[in-house]
């Protein structure tokens, strides 16, 4: 039984990925380990924790595969930087010595990390190679039609493909520095929001705006070809050759600076969202029907960062261009761990690809788990008894209890899920019938920006009647946003319609009531929609049955269980910490609850500033 070990690392949210016989045994990021966001260290921890889920040592591994070529990333650089000498030499001072220490060397770097026991051939794949393995390889279709899109890998930005059985094939590319990805992060650095992690805030954002310079973008800032082509004006773009994202010409064509983090939001900064947003989707549409055409098929599958826009993907899968979408849930870098060892196990030893009725992501539920004795151990640890319960449907109804009495709860089960959304196994929940939920969660829980919305987990078998979806649809990673279902929208008062007019203030307008679930209903009536079954998550959907039967709702709001700025928890410890630190009412760790009155005195931090301090905010 071949092992394959996939990493990234060294640029932006390293991972480590373990694939046994074509099986995915274990997948985790860094920072859920570190407890620092985005880390991108050696990812020392995450291999650790997959060689203990399988059992296993480093000598044992049969082949190690990282997920780019850096000399060709290296390449690339070098050449950019020459081709705006001298403008480019402060990002140059800057960048070149790290490379030239490290990033050159990954090969000796990976090496002398994995340790002498380690025995196995060290391969490279390239970056959007593994972004399209880590998409089609996992997916259900046996052939389909495949899309990357991302900041940049080596050279390429975007690709079209075709994956048949156990190969695929990359098309058709475009090159940096022309890159949907660089593009929306551009906007999402002007509106003031981080690089890299804001670019889902902006993406939040949109819905507040009007798309007012869609116009000036399409006219100034891009040339788009009918095949979803494009070539970007460089003239309007600092990332080549600067440290920023932007340039004077980009802020004379918008009005002024950069927004400052944390300033006031203006209708301006939301008119951008707005804007940058459609003219995504129309890219992300033209790319559709463009690989439609080149390859025929009727199965779309999608990776790389701009395809965690949900938004543009809920617009794609309702375009009905393809019969039906799937996307990689860990699309991002980390999802490129997974990818490069697929590949490795498919393309490169030609292992053929069973038939399954289920894509072999398992729910993305790939980290790390605790038993209860486990979980048992800690809390004896603090001095915590807590409730215990023996039979996992009474916990059940005792939560469901709770969150019908609008309690906020920390929810800990099972596995951790592998990639940057919660999907039920470290997450906060919420009743969605509350009109105070959505603003309560964000200020008290989660200390991050009132306008953002929360998204429902829903009964897989309820979905449709919910929100505009087909019957028997599912989105069980949280990648499509739908809207609600009419029958379910509430008809504004004048008052009400004239305040989401005439208002910046944002925690005004996201506390208008517009529907019988208002905590996961975003401004424009819009859900970012995870579905849950049996087979994926029993025990969330329990849970969900339950809270349904009492309330005639089979929905809950969901959101991850971690502060601004801090990974998502990994251990039964970071969960107590954030349940210390925080307003979240009720802990449950496994068949565990806590509550408030049973944490010891020295832990209760009623003011939570003692925590999310301890965390950068982005």
């Amino acid at each position: 039984m071949p092992t394959i070990l996939g990493l990234s690392c060294f640029y932006h949210d390293s991972a480590a990925a373990l694939v046994r016989d074509g099986l995915i045994i274990a997948a985790a990021q860094e920072e859920r380990f570190t407890r620092k966001k985005h880390d991108p260290a050696f990812p020392s921890n995450a291999i650790g924790y997959c060689l203990r889920e399988a059992d296993m040592d480093i000598s044992q591994v049969d082949y190690v595969v990282f997920y780019e070529k850096p000399l060709t990333k290296f390449e690339r650089l070098l050449e950019t930087y020459l081709a705006y000498v001298p403008k480019g030499f402060a990002s140059f001072r800057m960048a070149i010595p790290t490379w030239i220490k490290e990033k050159v060397f990954i090969r000796g770097m990976i090496r002398k990390a994995l340790g002498k026991s380690c025995k196995a051939p060290l391969l490279f794949t390239d970056h959007h190679e593994s972004h399209a393995a880590s998409a089609f390889f996992p997916s259900l279709y046996e052939e389909a039609a495949i899309l990357t899109l991302d900041g940049v890998g080596e050279w390429t930005t975007t690709t079209i493909g075709r994956g048949c059985n156990n190969k695929i094939e990359l098309l058709k590319s475009l090159s940096f520095p022309h890159s949907l990805g660089l593009l929306y992060s551009a906007f999402t650095y002007y509106c003031g929001f981080k690089v890299n992690s804001g670019e889902y805030k902006l993406m939040g954002l949109a819905p507040y705006g009007i798309p007012k310079y869609r116009k000036q973008i399409l006219d100034h800032l891009i040339h788009l070809n009918n095949d979803g082509s494009f070539q970007l004006d460089m003239g309007y773009f600092n990332y080549c050759q600067g440290l920023t994202m932007t340039g004077p010409r980009f802020h004379d064509l918008f009005g002024g600076p950069p927004r400052k983090s944390e300033s006031r939001l203006e209708s301006r900064h939301m008119d951008l969202a707005a804007s940058i947003q459609s003219v995504t989707e129309e890219i992300v549409l033209r790319m559709a029907h463009q690989a439609k055409d080149i390859t025929g098929c009727k199965n779309l599958v999608l990776a790389g960062g701009v395809a965690l826009n949900c938004v543009a993907n809920g617009v794609l899968d309702r375009a009905g261009i393809f019969e039906s979408l799937w996307i990689q849930p860990a699309a991002g870098d980390a999802g490129g761990a997974l990818g490069a060892a697929l590949f490795v196990w498919y393309q490169l030893l030609e292992n053929q690809r069973p038939n399954m009725g289920q894509d072999s992501m398992a729910g993305s539920l790939l980290g790390p788990s605790f038993s209860s004795e486990q979980i048992g151990q800690f809390l004896k640890s603090k001095g915590i008894t807590g409730q215990f319960f023996t039979n996992p449907s009474y916990m059940v109804a005792e939560v469901a209890r709770d969150l019908c009495e609008e309690k906020i709860i920390g929810w800990f089960q099972g596995r951790m899920e592998f990639g940057p959304r919660a999907l039920g196994a470290r997450s906060i929940l919420g009743d969605p019938r509350s009109a105070k939920m959505q603003s309560s969660m964000n200020l008290r829980i989660k200390f991050r920006e009132s306008f953002r919305p929360f998204a429902p987990i829903v009964l897989a078998e309820f979905a449709h009647d919910w929100f505009q979806m087909k019957k028997g649809q599912e989105s069980p990673y949280m990648l499509h946003v739908a809207p609600v279902h009419t029958t379910h929208l509430k008809t504004l008062s004048e008052s009400d319609q004239s305040l989401m007019k005439s208002t910046e203030d944002l925690c005004k307008r996201v506390n208008v009531v517009r529907s019988t679930i208002p905590a996961v209903t975003h401004v424009d009536n819009s859900a970012r929609i995870q579905t849950v079954d049996k087979t994926r998550n029993p025990t969330l959907h329990q849970l969900l049955t339950v809270f349904h039967e009492k309330t005639g709702v089979p929905i809950l709001v969901n959101t991850s269980f971690n502060i601004r700025g801090e990974p998502i928890v990994c251990t039964p410890e970071d969960a107590y910490r954030c349940f210390c630190g925080t307003d979240i009412d009720t802990l449950v760790l496994g068949n565990h609850i806590l509550r408030k009155s049973d944490i010891p005195e020295e832990d209760r931090r009623r003011d939570s500033s003692q925590y999310h301090s301890r965390f950068e905010l982005d």
